[in-house]
């Protein structure tokens, strides 16, 4: 009879922690508090949970923390609630480790218990557009014009929007399934006239790529088999031209396209703005090819790279392959004022028929490349090796100096003191 009883009171006890738990680990709006203690129970409990590990001396940190208060809520009034957490990792070490982070501040995105790096924005509204993406639909479906309009307000500008008219949802679910983490993928069963001339469309079925935020987009006729449909939807991920910054430039990560790179003096100078509408035309009747460009006056760091600075002649076209290498035409090194279109169409003739001359991208300095390689603690190891091995080193030199009190040890020590003297206002110089 005991036992039983015991067995009850053991069950109330385990039911009662994890009711406080429970309690504990609500969807109200804020941005939880995780250690070591509850970080497992929050990634069970929440389908999506984001969490953001941080150290309270960063100057990153500080300023991510509000934007992540004022996100908190929105994410928590979704149909599938996304939670926020942090963890501060300069404190619960072993929770940091176990996590791999070696640098702050780190977000990772944990779906269904599943982590993944989060490299987006970092800023409260589009972490919000971003983050919705996740546990949207992988194919919504649309009925109405005005069902559309929503859709399209609701993705927001980040990602690129398909919309596919006329079409059954199974023709794209594979590809939605695929490129989930990177647009938003929709058919209409339903729309006016009114929606085929927005969406500049003259007959169905087709599919619509939007890019909101460059306001560009591009129609598919068909035919709508895996390779061309396929073919599609990956070079519509980008827009025509993409404009590089830090933020852009991991756009082009998992890019297995060449990239055409145009570096120019000022983006926003007119001339350059008439050289990009030459660039988008080229772009359209190349798209085995990324098309971008960076200004000098932007990212001048970014185009010394490919040597090009306010002392070389502007605008530069090169083609990069997204690492180390790139290429530059010979004889089209750079564009003159006049009837640039041509010179493009000469320089993409010139690449294709193998003109060129093969360069290496300037690299990062070597701390720089150690930081982004390994990561902070990696470097302090390596530190920390190099100052042992000097160490032994410094020993075992030692050992091998004369005993004291041999003759051979007095002079030795007086040669070394008139070397001090000698070059001792030196050593303190350097």
């Amino acid at each position: 009879m005991r036992l039983p009883m015991i067995i009850l009171l053991v069950l109330t006890i385990w039911k009662a922690g994890n009711g406080s738990r429970a309690n504990e680990l609500k969807v109200d709006g804020k941005v939880l508090e995780l250690d070591e203690s509850n970080f497992d129970s929050a990634i069970s409990s929440f389908d999506y949970i984001l969490v953001d590990f941080y150290a309270p001396w960063c100057g990153h940190c500080k300023r991510l923390s509000p934007q992540l208060d004022e996100a908190a809520p929105v994410l928590a009034g979704l149909n599938e609630p996304i939670v926020l957490a942090k963890v501060n990792a300069d404190k619960f070490t072993r929770l940091a480790s176990k996590h791999d982070i070696d640098g702050y501040p780190t977000l990772k995105f944990f779906m269904h218990g599943v982590p993944m790096e989060y490299n987006g924005p970092r800023k409260a509204d589009l972490l919000v557009q971003y983050l919705k993406k996740f546990v949207a639909p992988d194919v919504s479906i649309l009925s109405s014009d005005s069902a559309i309009n929503d859709f399209v307000e609701a993705a927001g500008t980040f990602f690129p929007i398909y919309i596919g008219f006329g079409l059954n949802e199974t023709v794209i679910s594979n590809l939605a399934v695929k490129y989930k983490k990177k647009a938003w993928f929709s058919v209409a069963k339903d729309f006016s006239d009114d929606a085929m001339v927005l969406y500049d469309f003259d007959k169905v079925p087709s599919l619509v790529a939007l890019h909101p935020s460059y306001k560009q987009q591009s129609v598919f006729y068909g035919p709508f088999e895996d390779s061309f449909l396929g073919d599609f939807v990956k070079q519509n991920l980008l827009p025509l031209v993409v404009p590089l910054n830090h933020e852009t430039l991991k756009l082009l990560k998992d890019e297995e396209r060449k990239v055409v790179l145009t570096i120019l003096n000022d983006e926003d100078e007119d001339q350059s703005q008439n050289l990009i509408k030459l660039l988008k035309a080229a772009a359209s009747a190349n798209p085995d090819l990324v098309f971008s460009y960076v200004g000098v006056e932007q990212w001048e760091d970014f185009a010394d790279k490919f040597e090009a600075n306010q002392k070389t002649k502007l605008p530069k076209m090169i083609v990069w392959n997204g690492n180390e290498e790139y290429f530059s035409v010979i004889g089209v090194e750079s564009l003159d004022a006049e009837d640039q279109g041509t010179q493009i169409s000469r320089f993409l003739e010139g690449y294709r028929e193998g003109r060129t001359e093969r360069k290496t991208v300037k690299g990062p300095s070597f701390m720089d490349f150690i930081h982004s390689l390994v990561g902070i603690r990696t470097v302090y190891i390596l530190v920390f090796i190099v100052a042992m091995m000097m160490l032994i080193q410094s020993i075992g030199k030692e050992d091998d100096m004369p005993r004291v009190g041999s003759q051979d040890a007095v002079d030795h020590a007086g040669s070394s003191e008139a070397e001090s003297s000698r070059y001792g206002l030196e050593k303190k110089e350097d």
